[in-house]
């Protein structure tokens, strides 16, 4: 592997264990309005468009009254996952002393990724950040927006870290580099192994291990 010069990293399951808090959000915004209860895998099906298309897949009559409802509970229930996985500040710390960019791509929409970022303390680190839209994925078309917004960083020195199958296929489509976050209780690692990722971790320390050796 060459020396890395740019991280991107996902959000959701990467930097934090935020999953349970969305899905709570999202049970507590959207049963109300449509009087049923929906599972986990129902509210997890939705996924891929930010949390505005999962409303308008779960709740379509009463968009505008759910995507409020699921800002205010997001916020709410926030001190569920009150900070990001160990180590991680101390990596981005590390991470920008040796001069390395860092930028976020995410599939969570602007509104709750600025909670988020925020209630962490992470927004200094960030160089540029790339949020979802509502009418579906677009991890490829963000991650080539900060490649360009890098100024072209050679495409093998940089590398994208996430947690879900569809990041490892969005990095593929754009020719980076993949490591699979697999340390969330929230990951499935028999998926991501299957996708044959550049590297896999199982612990935030190792992959911030492994990181600080490669840049």
């Amino acid at each position: 592997m060459h020396k890395l010069k740019a991280v991107i990293f996902d959000l959701d399951g990467t930097l934090a264990n935020t999953l349970p808090l969305c899905i709570k959000a999202f049970r507590s915004s959207v049963e109300p309005l449509i009087n049923r209860s929906v599972t986990d895998e129902e509210i997890i099906a939705t996924f891929g468009p930010s949390e505005e298309g999962t409303i308008m897949a779960l709740a379509p009559d009463h968009y505008d009254q759910g995507v409020a409802d699921y800002l205010m509970h997001y916020q709410a229930y926030h001190e569920m996952c009150p900070a990001p996985f160990d180590g991680v500040k101390e990596l981005l710390d590390s991470l920008k002393s040796k001069g390395i960019r860092i930028a976020m791509v995410t599939g969570k929409g602007k509104a709750s990724a600025d909670v988020s970022i925020d209630k962490f303390g992470l927004s200094q680190y960030f160089e540029f950040i790339e949020t979802g839209m509502p009418e579906g994925p677009r991890k490829p078309d963000g991650i080539e927006a900060i490649l360009r917004a890098f100024n072209n960083v050679p495409l093998n020195e940089v590398i994208y870290v996430g947690d879900a199958p569809s990041d490892i296929i969005a990095c593929r489509e754009v020719g980076i580099p993949i490591v699979a976050a697999a340390w969330a209780e929230t990951a499935e690692p028999e998926k991501l192994i299957r996708l044959n990722p550049d590297e896999i971790f199982y612990s935030f320390p190792e992959f911030a291990e492994w990181i600080l050796r490669n840049v």
